[in-house]
């Protein structure tokens, strides 16, 4: 919320409309430019499209239109069956016709009355989507996993960083449900931590499917977009193209996004990046390892006590030990109120980094992915998070980016 000498846009308003009245030429102002309680005056609401409307796209919108100070103004999917009932909830909860709906996203993120873009489409379109939508001047809550690539995800950083953009990832777990964790791991509970263990799924496969007719409203070249083209198969769509390796990194990235990241975060490696990942040798290692520089271990897979369980030196922690009380330390997390989603509105306003935002969502998912090439190609890397390359292989940085089929670039 912008100020002037210690004041609210909201309040100058209210302070001119009282002058107004006190006149001889009194003015009527209609409460809906000042605003309530309930809801902000136009000055301080932020207009907001939203990009990819479908299953967790919906119920993200819904959560964003909770929030007073967001305004409704476009919905874009290439599914007319998602975003007629996205407009129709848009249109709902203004109590008006004045949300626009789009089968393309170019033309809802260049729209200059727009301030805030929000992306839930399959994985290989986040980078596309959210670059050009920072391109034009908007801010970004986009959600997990972020990119469909490491140089993605580069790429939407650098992004945000020159155009001055604030970018949220939408990984809410890290915080939401991983805290106690965190206030354990870096509070000493367990001494110091050696060894983190994250029970996710694996990559995706090439997923072949034979050709269906395509169902009526449906754009099946544009949702296919910057991957290779396939004949559409309900297979993928609405959700289940997670299981193939041209749209998304499967459960690597997929839940990976929350758990590697809240393994990282515990640990305070969030802003960093191994030094190695290391597959099963049948001695050592036990699983696949991500090895940091400081002798830190976070393993996919091989934990005893939920989702995430953490080793120290002084004993370990899982799912089954949350009755223990968590040293009483503050760890900074969500700005402004209203969890994630609060956190970035918050951000939007002050130009503050949110909690998680695309740089650190960046250093989760070189985790996730480097996890996937290795697997793909069977064999251990040595990666510089530095210079946030793959060091010694070409072959394995080949996979740090992918062809897009034409149009399609950044």
């Amino acid at each position: 919320m912008s100020k002037r000498n210690g004041m609210t846009r909201r309040e100058l308003l209210k302070g001119a409309a009282t002058a107004a009245l006190a006149t001889a030429f009194p003015a009527v102002i209609p409460s809906s430019a000042l605003g309530d309680r309930d809801r902000p005056a136009p000055s301080e609401r932020l207009a907001m499209g939203f990009v990819g409307v479908g299953g967790q796209g919906s119920g993200d919108m819904g959560g964003f239109l909770g929030f007073p100070q967001v305004q409704g103004v476009a919905v874009c999917d290439v599914d007319k069956n998602h975003r007629d009932r996205a407009k129709n909830a848009v249109d709902g909860r203004n109590k008006d016709q004045g949300c626009k709906a789009y089968g393309d996203y170019r033309e809802l993120v260049t729209r200059p009355d727009i301030d805030v873009v929000f992306c839930a489409t399959p994985d290989h379109w986040h980078a596309i989507v959210t670059i050009e939508a920072m391109r034009n001047g908007k801010d970004v809550y986009c959600e997990k996993p972020e990119s469909l690539t490491i140089h993605e995800a580069q790429l939407m950083r650098d992004t945000a960083r020159k155009y001055g953009r604030v970018f949220s990832g939408g990984s809410q777990r890290v915080w939401g449900d991983y805290n106690w964790f965190h206030r354990m791991v870096r509070g000493g509970a367990i001494g110091e931590v050696q060894h983190a263990y994250v029970n996710v799924g694996g990559p995706p496969d090439e997923m072949l499917q034979p050709a269906q007719p395509v169902p009526e409203g449906m754009d099946w070249d544009m949702w296919i977009g910057p991957a290779p083209w396939r004949p559409y198969n309900k297979a993928f769509h609405p959700f289940n193209w997670r299981g193939c390796r041209d749209f998304s990194g499967g459960q690597t990235t997929d839940w990976g996004a929350h758990t590697f990241g809240g393994a990282m975060f515990a640990c305070n490696v969030h802003e960093t990046g191994p030094v190695e990942i290391r597959l099963p040798d049948g001695k050592d290692f036990k699983q696949a390892t991500a090895v940091f520089a400081n002798g830190l271990q976070i393993h996919h897979g091989g934990g005893w006590g939920g989702i995430i369980s953490f080793e120290g030196t002084k004993g370990r922690i899982g799912e089954q030990d949350r009755n223990r009380p968590a040293p009483d330390i503050y760890i900074p997390n969500y700005k402004g109120a209203g969890d994630i989603f609060g956190d970035f509105l918050h951000c939007v306003r002050t130009r503050e980094r949110p909690f998680r935002d695309i740089g650190i969502g960046a250093r989760t998912l070189t985790v996730c992915h480097l996890f996937n090439i290795a697997y793909w190609l069977k064999r251990s890397l040595k990666w510089d998070p530095v210079k946030e390359e793959i060091v010694g292989d070409p072959e394995a940085a080949r996979w740090l980016s992918r062809p897009k089929r034409a149009p399609w670039t950044i």
